[in-house]
């Protein structure tokens, strides 16, 4: 056996999809899929009974999800590269999959000569990217970036008790355990809530709570 093999495991809840990837990976000389597994949990045993340089994990499966499984197994000693594969194209899912631990993303519409190149790619320790995926990535960046920003810019004209309660709703406290732990009045809490969606141009309690995530004040 070569010493340059490239080990991929491919974990996907599509038996087909499994023996697709099986097919093109399998046509490059240098790469072996070791195993095929169709749910997070089946994945990570995977990764430990194998140890492949690469895992090619779809996101949305039953069960165990590729989310929960690539944190999984960026926990284990020496992990192997992951990458996120999927025909799912919601923003969300790139930045949740590399803020997990995933190395790259891939939508399974890549042509088969580029998915073998970029697993190659991922065997060195690169992060990978699809072109498509590239500019979802950069757009879900800069959607963010600007939401961060308008928060950090309404915060600033905060008053100190004022962040104290935009803090509190963005933990998801009753006007009642917000009055309890500010040592408040419940009417004085309510009068701050009232002013702050007009001050801070929300419809509801909830987009203020939002919005304390987007200014860094709630980070769980």
């Amino acid at each position: 056996m070569a010493t340059d093999e490239i080990k991929v495991l491919v974990v996907d809840d599509e038996p087909m999809v499994c023996a697709h990837l099986r097919t093109i990976l399998g046509s490059a000389p240098d790469i072996t899929v070791v195993d095929a597994a169709h749910d997070g949990a089946a994945a990570v045993e995977a990764v430990v009974r194998h140890r492949p340089r690469v895992v090619l994990m779809d996101l949305r499966m039953p069960g165990v999800d590729g989310l929960t499984a690539i944190e999984r197994i960026a926990g284990l000693p020496s992990p192997p590269t992951v990458v996120a594969l999927t025909t799912f194209d919601a923003d969300q899912y790139v930045i949740r999959a590399l803020r997990a631990g995933a190395a790259g993303f891939l939508l399974k519409s890549t042509p088969p000569e580029d998915l073998i190149s970029l697993v190659r790619v991922a065997a060195d320790g690169h992060t990978v990217l699809s072109p498509a995926a590239t500019r979802r990535l950069v757009a879900a960046s800069a959607t963010e970036q600007a939401a961060r920003d308008r928060a950090a810019s309404l915060v600033a004209d905060l008053t100190e008790r004022e962040i104290e309660v935009l803090t509190c709703l963005g933990e998801g406290l009753s006007n009642a355990q917000i009055a309890t732990r500010l040592h408040l009045s419940e009417a004085t809490v309510k009068g701050y809530v009232s002013r702050m969606l007009v001050k801070l141009d929300c419809a509801n309690r909830t987009q203020i709570g939002l919005l304390a995530y987007d200014a860094g004040l709630v980070t769980r």
